[in-house]
């Protein structure tokens, strides 16, 4: 064989027996690295039980809670520390208040505090849970940065609705559906719709809880003043759903007092005010007071009481419809609309003043004396009334559509006094005999005149002045046959 065949056999020989000595070089470095990691995680594991050990009834170190390093600590000493805090905190004091009502409810009151033993079971359960890989992590993390629990707290919202039960009933006001019922022309039943209104809670709640972060994290009493917040409760049936005419809110009121008056004017009065009760009022339509209580006698139910006749105070039929033609008047001032036909009485009628100024009323004698008004509010108008039987009060109020329109009146001015005149006796066979009772009372004559001012758009809308003049007046006393 030649050499040169000789030598390249041998050459191929040793390379061929190269990857042989590597791959027995890299199980050597395989095991020997295996061996090595098994070593160190024998250790770590042995390293981490030992740490168990020593930690087997206190919390891991690096656990915070409300900034305090509560690691190497026992759950009981946890639950001890924060129950102490709660000593403190109990004392802070919370005022809830609603116009005139106010309540001070103290936090041990609302069992508002620290959980001392939810914080301890959760600081103590911190690296301890069923996952091996997790708790490791957990208690690593703990060591190199450290861990902050989330300080658990306590708050009984039944406490709190229960400590400011008696405020939440007094604020408490059922929400009320509106009634209309139309027949014949008038309105023969009307009540508007009224929203209620209650405590919202879920507000209170919340605001309260907002404070909690704040109370936990100072060591002294706290003092909070809250102001309740209100939930509106709408009807069912609103006065715009209930008809549709457009008549949804009230625009104008009117009162007036009859006490003393006797047993024939408050039946009148009563009888008057029901017929002008439930009147509608159209679009520009005006109002004649004359057609809507119509005819005024004995014929149509009126009794007889004291009016004033030929300059005298007599009996005559439907004494006391004077009465609610002045109150409407008021009513009709008080909303803005256009008077259109007034008449001051004879002379100043004490009923009148009782409750307000002289110069405010208006006196009628169907048909020829009436009282008018027009609606110029573009929308239907509606005319109740009410009557108080223990205070004697009429009260008128006209339901319609607002149009932003506003009224003022200067305060009566009187002028040109001028005094009573004697006092007048006058004979009722209907009274027992010997019988002396006052109908009417002295009044000084005098000329009393007020303005008003409806403003609508920011501009004057209707400025009118009333002037009224009354006659001296004389005390008038009935009484029975000698």
């Amino acid at each position: 064989m030649p050499a040169t065949k000789k030598s390249n056999q041998k050459q191929a020989l040793k390379i061929h027996h190269i990857p042989g000595k590597a791959k027995h070089f890299a199980k050597i470095t395989f095991w020997f690295f295996m061996g090595a990691f098994l070593g160190l995680f024998l250790l770590i594991s042995f390293s981490y039980i030992i740490f168990q050990q020593i930690f087997r009834n206190e919390i891991y170190p690096g656990v915070f809670i409300q900034g305090m390093n509560v690691g190497g600590k026992t759950p009981e000493f946890v639950d001890t520390f924060f129950s102490e805090r709660n000593k403190n905190l109990n004392k802070t004091t919370f005022t809830f208040i609603y116009q005139d009502q106010i309540a001070t409810i103290s936090a041990q009151q609302l069992h508002l505090g620290y959980d001392s033993k939810l914080l301890a079971e959760q600081a103590f359960s911190i690296g301890r849970s069923h996952d091996a890989v997790s708790n490791a992590s957990i208690v690593l993390e703990g060591y190199l940065t450290g861990l902050t629990l989330s300080p658990a707290y306590t708050f009984s919202q039944e406490a709190l609705a229960s400590e400011l039960s008696p405020i939440i009933q007094k604020i408490k006001v059922d929400p009320v559906d509106a009634v209309f019922a139309f027949q014949n022309g008038k309105v023969t039943t009307f009540r508007p719709s009224t929203d209620g209104q209650e405590v919202d809670m879920k507000r209170l709640t919340d605001a309260v809880i907002s404070k909690i972060p704040f109370i936990l994290a100072t060591d002294s009493p706290q003092t909070f003043t809250m102001y309740l917040p209100i939930h509106q409760l709408k009807p069912h049936i609103t006065t715009d759903q209930a008809n549709n005419l457009g008549i949804k809110e009230l625009i104008g009121t009117g009162t007036s007092l009859f006490q003393h008056s006797i047993p024939g004017r408050i039946y009148n009065v009563t009888l008057a005010a029901s017929r002008v009760n439930g009147t509608l009022v159209a679009p520009g339509e005006e109002f004649s007071f004359a057609k809507a209580v119509g005819d005024v006698s004995s014929f149509t139910g009126y009794q007889q009481a004291y009016v004033i006749q030929d300059g005298k105070t007599v009996l005559g039929d439907g004494g006391g419809v004077c009465q609610v033609s002045t109150t409407l008047f008021r009513a009709a001032l008080n909303a803005g609309l256009p008077i259109t036909e007034r008449h001051a009485h004879a002379y100043r009628v004490g009923y009148y003043e009782e409750d307000g100024p002289p110069g405010i009323d208006a006196t009628v004698y169907v048909p020829s004396i009436d009282l008018k008004f027009r609606n110029d509010t573009g929308h239907y108008i509606l005319i109740q009334e009410a009557i108080d039987p223990s205070e004697l009060r009429l009260t008128f109020y006209i339901y319609g559509v607002s149009d932003g329109r506003t009224t003022s009146m200067t305060n009566p001015v009187v002028s040109n006094i001028v005094p009573a005149l004697p006092t007048i006796y006058t004979d009722d066979p209907t009274l027992p005999p010997g019988t002396l009772k006052q109908v009417d009372f002295a009044a000084n004559g005098a000329t009393v005149s007020f303005s008003r001012t409806v403003m609508k758009d920011g501009k004057v809308y209707i400025s009118d002045f009333y002037k009224s003049v009354y006659q001296p007046w004389a005390a008038a006393y009935v009484r029975g046959p000698q």
